[in-house]
């Protein structure tokens, strides 16, 4: 015997439907704040060193800012690295980039060209100081870096600015005591593998693209940056207290670590923009920070670690207005 089903009613209907239209407004709230349409135009994002961190998120970014804001056009442009990217944004040479904490202090410390206009738009995730060496040299410390050839970053790089530092806190003067060479995360490794350099340095989310394949040959083994450098490192001026004692966790490069964390330095990225972009632009593109966390997470693993409670934290920048007024709509 078939069993009979009432009919449904008109309110039902109108309940289902009002409850569809609730779930819409929702769904277009978190991808069109306030019904508005999505900003149009030309941004220019500095990124980074091809195979660098910044420069897969930059790509990955861009992809994400075409989804939500169609009529947007961003150029990426390559760069050096932290340094350079700071200069860009705070020149007008690009609107939007990423930076260490500890690059950003410094061009502000210095009275950098429009340092007073920059702004952060979010935290993103933190960089890690990699101490590269070939399995079979005889390099074990910091110190032993003396008289050896070292790529510590190309000139306008954040790993330049933060290499030169934790060598002077081993005592070791970058230009005197070493032959330094401009290399960065693209070309070290070969040059590494060559010979033609004895160590490099490298300060990038993990794990690194650069270094996933060469560690899948076991080709290299990390040198530690132990608590007791940090600490040196700490004396070197306002700049320096963005670092903090970590480890590379085991997890990075399995192949190379075996199991065992590596004692380094890490300092956080901001995403960052200036005090003159469009309030309504930024707050959009924090946005689309904010919600693709987990489809760039997914490529680049730095930034399954971007997260809306420690976002705000753009020290030493003050949050740019379009992002404060994100953060603020987000507060339950």
């Amino acid at each position: 015997m078939s069993k009979v089903f009432p009919p449904i009613g008109r309110r039902r209907v109108l309940q289902g439907a009002a409850a569809g239209v609730v779930t819409l407004g929702l769904l277009l709230w978190w991808l069109l704040p306030l019904g508005e349409k999505p900003p149009s135009g030309t941004i220019v994002f500095s990124t980074g060193t091809p195979r660098g961190v910044y420069q897969e998120y930059g790509e990955r970014l861009r992809t994400e800012l075409g989804r939500d804001m169609p009529g947007l056009k961003v150029k990426l442009l390559r760069s050096a690295g932290s340094q350079e990217n700071i200069q860009r944004v705070a020149t007008g040479q690009a609107d939007f980039t990423i930076a260490a904490a500890d690059a950003v202090a410094a061009y502000g410390l210095r009275n950098g060209t429009g340092a007073g206009r920059l702004r952060g738009v979010a935290r993103l995730y933190d960089d890690y100081v990699h101490l590269i060496v070939r399995r079979d040299s005889d390099i074990t410390s910091v110190a032993d870096l003396r008289h050896k050839r070292v790529a510590t970053g190309l000139p306008d790089s954040g790993v330049r600015l933060i290499a030169d530092r934790v060598l002077r806190a081993a005592g070791i003067d970058p230009r005197k005591d070493l032959t330094p060479v401009s290399e960065g995360i693209d070309t070290g490794p070969g040059r590494l593998q060559q010979r033609k350099i004895d160590a490099f340095f490298w300060s990038g989310g993990l794990p690194t693209k650069g270094l996933v394949a060469l560690a899948e040959q076991a080709a290299f083994r990390f040198v530690p940056i132990d608590d007791g450098l940090v600490t040196r490192l700490h004396g070197a001026g306002e700049g320096a207290r963005y670092y903090r004692s970590t480890n590379i966790p085991e997890s990075a490069y399995p192949a190379v670590q075996q199991g065992a964390q590596v004692p380094t330095v890490a300092v956080s990225n901001l995403l960052m923009t200036r005090s003159d972009m469009d309030p309504r632009l930024t707050e959009w593109v924090t946005r689309t920070v904010i919600k693709s966390r987990d489809g760039i997470g997914a490529h680049v693993h730095s930034a399954q670690l971007v997260d809306l409670r420690t976002a705000i934290y753009t020290d030493p920048l003050p949050l740019q207005a379009g992002a404060r007024r994100y953060y603020r709509s987000m507060k339950p």
